[in-house]
Formats: structure tokens, C-alpha cells, sequence
């Protein structure tokens, strides 16, 4: 994926002055992530993280940076913003809000090389999320059901054959699961999109870092627990044994209540749904003249959520460990 708003090296200096920061040895973009522009930048402070952010305001980024914060603090293996010298934590670049962040070295896993190990510590950090964060105050964030008809809506007015014929199917499915769910469940902040490629691993196997807030909002952990489910425990199919060590790791930290047990397979149908629509309408469709942005298939999501409804209620569960 290519940068979407280029920095110099002179507007990177400017911006690092604000943070005491006087001399700039180099400025690399990285070709990651889906939503805003991230550079690695090495200087006199060492090596630094600079997030250019694309679509959220100054506000919204300032709200994001001082959350960061406050979970760093409380133990949350995130790395928190970097505070410029007037003590704030968020510059402008070319108009758009900047945070800087410390560097955290460490690796991505791919699938196969996920441990049960692995997943229990996944599921460990991700209750941490919840446990800190309950405090938070969060956006009512960007995919509600009612955000996800309206998208299923603009597929469908789309004109585009390839995906405007699945509109109807989906929103069938959307409108079934979504009346399946119950909004008792309890919520608070949840991360949204724990992928692998928002957690690095340390060389002990241990996590460094859990990245990318951007989706971070108001919606119930037993949902946020099935997409990090989903995201880390499905290869051709759903691995128990990874799933189970998730959960169970989870619950090490935050126990289920009996209510989101019994809620944990329309959750799971409504977030492999959600990735499934979002998935087409922000990269099957959005395409530019190099190509599309980032291969992200939504056709794994259709079929993670062809999975659950084939597992049913019990399947999921005992597939869970439950």
C-alpha cells in the first residue's frame, strides 16, 4: 500500500522541533495499514512512529492519543504518544492531525506459525483492553448495524456487478443476526480489529505491542472477542484448540458472564459479517490507478460466517472450550 499523504523530510524536521527534536536522520514510509499514513523516522531520540491521521479531525485524534495514554499506563502492552514540548500529543502535518509514538521492535505472526501459547496471550491482552478501559468514554464508532445497511445500501446502488447482487443476501443475513443479539450484553471499549497484523511479538514469544486504536469504540466485549477469534483461530476452518486457548486466556483476566456466553454465536455471525461488508466496500470497490490498496479478501469473512451459522450455538461453544 502506498503512503496516502507523502511527508518531507523538511515538514517531518518542523514537526520534531516541536518536541525538542533537532536533527532528523531519516524518514521511510510504511507500507502497511489501511486507513492512515505511518512512517518510521530515525533521529536524535532514536527510532520513532509518526501516524498521519486520514480520517479522523483533531479532536477525534486528540481523544485517541489521550486514551492511549492512559491504557500504557494502566498496563496495556500499547505504546502511549509521545508528548510535545507545549505538553500536548498531537501535531499537523499538511493539515492533517500527527501523533508521534516510541518505536516498538518486534514481529508479526502468520497463521501458521500461531501457537496456543500465542492465543492465550492474545486473548489475555485483549481482556486487558476491556478491564482498563472501562473507564473510557467512546465513539459510538463507524460499524453499527445501522452503518453496515447503509453501506449495504450504497453496494447496491452501486451499479457495480460484481458486488451489487450480493446486497440483498447480506443485508437478509445483517437483519437476522443482528436480531439475534442482546443488547444487555455488557460493553464498554473495545480494540475492533485485534488482527495479527496489529500485534508484534518480542523474540521470547511475548506480545510488545498491541497497535492500531484507530477502530477502537463503544460495543460489547463478547463481540470483540469473536472478531480477535476469528482474526487468529480460523485457517481453512475454526482450530479449537487455538480458539479454546484464546477464550480461556481471555477469561484468565476477564470472566464471561453467563449472558455473553449464550451471546457468543450472533456475535461471532455479526462480526464476520461486518467484515465481510467492510471489506467490499473499502477495498474490493476502492481501487486507484495502481491497483487496489490492500488485498484484503471479504469472500474469508463470508465464509467464516458460513462457518458459524453451519457450527450453530453448541458448536461454537464447544469448539470455544465451553
Amino acid at each position: 500500500m502506498a503512503v496516502l499523504t507523502r511527508v518531507t523530510q523538511p515538514e517531518a524536521l518542523s514537526l520534531l522541533s516541536a518536541y525538542g527534536i533537532t536533527r532528523l536522520d531519516a524518514l521511510e514510509g510504511i507500507a502497511g495499514g489501511s486507513v492512515n499514513s505511518n512512517f518510521a523516522i530515525d533521529c536524535e531520540a532514536g527510532r520513532l512512529f509518526l501516524r498521519l491521521y486520514e480520517e479522523r479531525d483533531r479532536p477525534g485524534a486528540e481523544r485517541e492519543t489521550a486514551m492511549l495514554e492512559r491504557l500504557a499506563l494502566a498496563g496495556v502492552p500499547t505504546p502511549g504518544p509521545i508528548r510535545r514540548l507545549d505538553r500536548g500529543f498531537v501535531s499537523v502535518v499538511r493539515g492533517k492531525p500527527a501523533a508521534l509514538f516510541p518505536w516498538r521492535n518486534g514481529a508479526m505472526r502468520c497463521q501458521a506459525a500461531v501457537t496456543t501459547e500465542d492465543a492465550g496471550r492474545v486473548g489475555e491482552a485483549l481482556a486487558r483492553v476491556h478491564v482498563e478501559g472501562v473507564r473510557e468514554e467512546c465513539d459510538a464508532g463507524r460499524f453499527r448495524f445501522v452503518d453496515l445497511v447503509g453501506r449495504l445500501d450504497g453496494i447496491a446502488a452501486s451499479g457495480d456487478g460484481r458486488f451489487s447482487s450480493l446486497a440483498a443476501p447480506l443485508r437478509s443475513s445483517l437483519e437476522r443476526t443482528q436480531a439475534a443479539r442482546d443488547p444487555r450484553l455488557p460493553s464498554g471499549l473495545v480494540h475492533s480489529d485485534l488482527f495479527r497484523d496489529n500485534v508484534l511479538w518480542d523474540e521470547h514469544g511475548e506480545i510488545a505491542a498491541l497497535l492500531d486504536f484507530e477502530s477502537a469504540c463503544e460495543g460489547t466485549y463478547a463481540y470483540d472477542l469473536m472478531v480477535t477469534v476469528l482474526a487468529w483461530c480460523v485457517g481453512d476452518d475454526l482450530q479449537p484448540p487455538l480458539a479454546t486457548a484464546l477464550r480461556a486466556g481471555y477469561e484468565r483476566v476477564r470472566p464471561l458472564t453467563p449472558g455473553e456466553r449464550r451471546g457468543l454465536h450472533a456475535e461471532a455471525g455479526f462480526a464476520a459479517l461486518r467484515f465481510t461488508v467492510t471489506r467490499i466496500t473499502d477495498f474490493a470497490m476502492r481501487t486507484e490507478a495502481h491497483g487496489a490498496r490492500v488485498v484484503k479478501d471479504w469472500r474469508r469473512f463470508l465464509k467464516r460466517f458460513d462457518m458459524i451459522e453451519a457450527m450453530g450455538s453448541e458448536g461454537l461453544l464447544r469448539a470455544l472450550g465451553m
